[in-house]
């Protein structure tokens, strides 16, 4: 019965999705910028893979939160928009490791954390409906592989662009302790524990970007 409600939950508060709507359009904006931006070619190519794994995110997640799709449709958006959540993570990663480390760092971290997608990808599509905690520690332990090399980071990338990983961790770790608990919920109606988990996936996303974009500029 937990994983059935959990499925599909039966009343969406009102402005369930438009957060990550509206990072959509902005979202596309950034990235695009960022790869523009980016020093180098390899910095470019990083800055690409993050940039399409944001924009996978955001748009994935405002079509299956702001529709009304169906069992069908709810069962199949609901596999694409947490498998999203495996891909921005290793998104993420790919500029940091590319542009921190050092070859034989990086390629040890990118081989952990985009191998560590693909199952929880495949965990995620063959059971859909897993318990939140199950499911949820997957996204915290891919999300903080990079911790090994944080003293990297701060070598390489200074102490701001360190702090910003840091606190962009956090911030994502947050969002995943509120989607686990379903708390805090101050307005199920309005502005339910989604929506706070949603806000602070897009507080994370916005200083993690600034941290990507200090490292390839």
């Amino acid at each position: 019965m937990e994983q059935a409600v959990d499925l599909v939950e039966p009343v969406k508060p009102r402005l369930r999705g438009w957060l990550h709507a509206g990072m959509v359009p902005t979202s596309l904006i950034a990235g695009i910028a960022l790869i523009w931006l980016a020093r180098t070619p390899q910095a470019a190519w990083a800055c690409t893979v993050y940039a399409v794994t944001a924009w996978l995110l955001f748009g994935t997640s405002a079509t299956y939160h702001r529709g009304t799709w169906g069992p069908l449709g709810e069962a199949l958006l609901r596999r694409l928009d947490h498998a999203n959540i495996f891909l921005i993570i290793a998104g993420t990663c790919t500029p940091l490791a590319v542009l921190l480390l050092s070859p034989n760092d990086r390629s040890v971290l990118l081989w952990t954390v985009w191998a560590g997608a693909l199952a929880g990808i495949a965990f995620r599509a063959l059971w859909v409906g897993a318990p939140r905690w199950l499911y949820t520690p997957c996204y915290l332990a891919l999300g903080w592989a990079p911790v090994w090399y944080l003293a990297d980071f701060l070598h390489t990338g200074g102490a701001a662009v360190l702090t910003l990983i840091v606190i962009g961790g956090l911030l994502y770790s947050a969002g995943a302790m509120v989607y686990a608990l379903q708390r805090p919920d101050p307005s199920p109606r309005w502005f339910g524990f989604h929506e706070v988990f949603h806000a602070l996936t897009v507080a994370a996303f916005t200083v993690h970007y600034i941290a990507i974009l200090l490292a390839a500029c």
